[in-house]
C-alpha cells in the first residue's frame, strides 16, 4: 500500500474515537496487551513518562519532551489527537515518524492485527511503542488518549506519572462527577512509581492520596511544592518567576506557550522533572530555560493560544470543555481588541449548552462544523446559541466560516478559532489563513 492507502485503511477500517466517538472506546486493555505481546513487548524496552489529565496534558507532554531533548536525550513523544497530519502523534526529537515506517508496519502486522480487531488508537499505540523501541530512544513521553485506567497507553510502567488537572469532559465514558473522572485518571498510578499532580483540587486530591498510599507510590501536588510569584507577557513570551518552596529558590523562565493556563501546567512539569532527575537523568536549569523558550519550534506543538496571523489578528486554541473554555476567556482579557469574531464548533457527544453559556454575548459568532462525523451540525449549534442570545450565523465548513469572519474584520478586531480541537485542525489543514 502507498502511504495514503495505509492511512485510508486505518481511518476507514478501524473504529476511531476522533471521528466516531464512544463507539471506538474499548473498556479494557485486552487488545493492547495482545498487540504488545505480538510485537515482542516493546513498551518494556523504553523508559517512559506517563501524562494524564483533562486539560493541559498535551502542553505538559510537549514541555517535558522539549526539556529532555534540550538536555541531550533522544526523546520520543506520543500524543493525540493530531491536528493536521497523523504523524504528529509519534515523534522523536520533534521529527514525525517517517511515512515508510507506518506503511511497512501496517503491511507487516495487518493480518495478525485483524484477528485482534483493534481500534485505531490501539493500532497507533502499538506503532508508537514499536517505533520508539526500534529507534532506541533514551526516554519517551506518553500522553494518555482518554481517561487513564482503561487507556491503551496504560500498559507501561513509567519512571514517573503526571496528572494535570481534573474537570468535566467525556462524562459519558468517564463518569458524571469529578470524583469518578479522577478515579479513571488515577488508574495510571503504578505501584511504587512516583506520581505528580499539577494542581490540588478538593474533589480529587483525597482520592489521589488514597490510591497512591495503597500502591506505596510517592505523591506530590506540584502547586504545594512550586508557586508562581510573578508573570507577564514580555517580548511575545510568558515570562514567569517560580518559587521552589522546598529549597526557597526561584527560577525565571520565558515560555513560548503564552496562554495563562500554562502557569498551572509548568508547575507540574517542574515537579515531574524533580523525579526524572532522581531516575538518573541530568537536566540543568539552562536546559529548562532554553527548552521552554522554544517548545513550539522544538516539538511542533500547535493550537495552544497560538497566534497564527497578525493581520488580521487570528488566534487558535484547542480548549473544548468547560474548564478549557474558561481558560480561553481568561486569556482574552489579556488582549486589547475592539470586537471579537469567534469561529466556533463542537462535537455532538458533549453537552455544549454549558459551554455556550460561558461565551461573551457581545461577540459575533460563526458557527461551523469540523470535517468529521462526530461534529455537531452547525444549524443545531446556531439554534442552541440563539436560545441564550448569542449572535451569529451558521457555516457548513470552517473555511467558509473563517472567510466570513475575515470579511467582517475591522481594524483592532480579533478572530478566535476554537470550541473543538477539530475546528482548529481544519483551519490549519485547509491553508486558508
Amino acid at each position: 500500500m502507498t502511504y495514503q492507502q495505509t492511512l485510508d485503511y486505518l481511518f476507514a477500517r478501524l473504529p476511531m474515537f476522533q471521528r466516531v466517538g464512544a463507539a471506538a472506546y474499548k473498556a479494557n486493555l485486552d487488545n493492547t496487551i495482545k498487540i504488545v505481546e505480538l510485537l515482542g513487548k516493546p513498551h518494556q524496552k523504553i523508559k517512559c513518562i506517563h501524562v494524564a489529565g483533562t486539560n493541559g496534558k498535551g502542553s505538559s507532554s510537549h514541555m517535558l519532551a522539549a526539556i529532555l531533548q534540550q538536555a541531550g536525550y533522544k526523546t520520543g513523544l506520543y500524543t493525540s489527537p493530531h491536528l493536521v497530519d497523523f504523524r504528529e502523534r509519534i515523534k522523536i526529537n520533534g521529527k514525525m515518524i517517517p511515512k515508510n515506517y507506518i506503511t511497512e508496519f501496517v503491511e507487516k502486522y495487518k493480518e495478525p492485527f485483524e484477528l485482534i480487531e483493534p481500534s485505531f488508537f490501539e493500532w497507533t499505540v502499538g506503532l508508537a511503542f514499536d517505533y520508539f523501541s526500534k529507534e532506541e530512544v533514551d526516554v519517551a513521553v506518553i500522553e494518555v488518549g482518554l481517561g487513564g485506567r482503561l487507556d491503551s497507553t496504560n500498559v507501561i510502567k513509567p519512571k514517573v506519572s503526571l496528572i494535570t488537572n481534573i474537570s468535566y469532559d467525556h462524562m459519558n465514558l468517564l463518569g458524571d462527577t469529578l470524583e469518578k473522572i479522577a478515579a479513571e485518571k488515577a488508574g495510571i498510578i503504578k505501584a511504587r512509581v512516583p506520581v505528580v499532580i499539577s494542581q490540588y483540587q478538593s474533589e480529587s486530591g483525597p482520592l489521589f492520596n488514597a490510591v497512591a498510599k495503597e500502591l506505596k507510590s510517592p505523591i506530590e501536588f506540584a502547586d504545594k511544592v512550586y508557586k508562581v510569584i510573578d508573570y507577564k507577557i514580555l517580548n511575545g513570551l510568558l515570562n514567569t518567576t517560580i518559587l521552589n518552596k522546598k529549597t526557597n529558590t526561584t527560577i525565571n523562565v520565558d515560555l513560548d506557550l503564552t496562554g495563562t493556563y500554562q502557569l498551572k501546567n509548568i508547575l507540574g512539569v517542574l515537579n515531574t522533572l524533580d523525579y526524572i532527575e532522581k531516575a538518573g537523568f541530568f537536566i540543568g536549569p539552562d536546559n529548562i530555560k532554553l527548552a521552554l523558550k522554544q517548545v513550539v519550534k522544538t516539538t511542533g506543538l500547535n493550537g495552544r493560544w497560538q497566534t497564527i496571523c497578525e493581520k488580521p489578528l487570528i488566534i487558535t486554541d484547542t480548549g473544548h470543555n468547560e474548564d478549557g473554555i474558561k481558560n480561553v476567556l481568561a486569556n482574552l482579557k489579556t488582549i486589547n481588541y475592539t470586537h471579537l469574531h469567534f469561529v466556533f464548533g463542537a462535537v455532538n457527544d458533549k453537552d455544549v449548552s454549558k459551554i455556550l453559556e460561558l461565551l461573551p454575548k457581545e461577540a459575533t459568532y460563526y458557527f461551523t462544523k469540523a470535517n468529521i462525523p462526530r461534529a455537531l451540525n452547525e444549524n443545531e449549534l446556531l439554534e442552541l446559541a440563539q436560545k441564550i442570545k448569542l449572535k451569529g450565523n451558521a457555516y457548513s465548513t470552517v473555511a467558509t466560516a473563517l472567510n466570513a469572519a475575515k470579511k467582517a474584520f475591522k481594524k483592532n478586531d480579533l478572530i478566535l478559532i476554537g470550541g473543538s480541537t477539530f475546528i482548529v485542525g481544519d483551519a490549519l489543514a485547509e491553508d486558508i489563513l
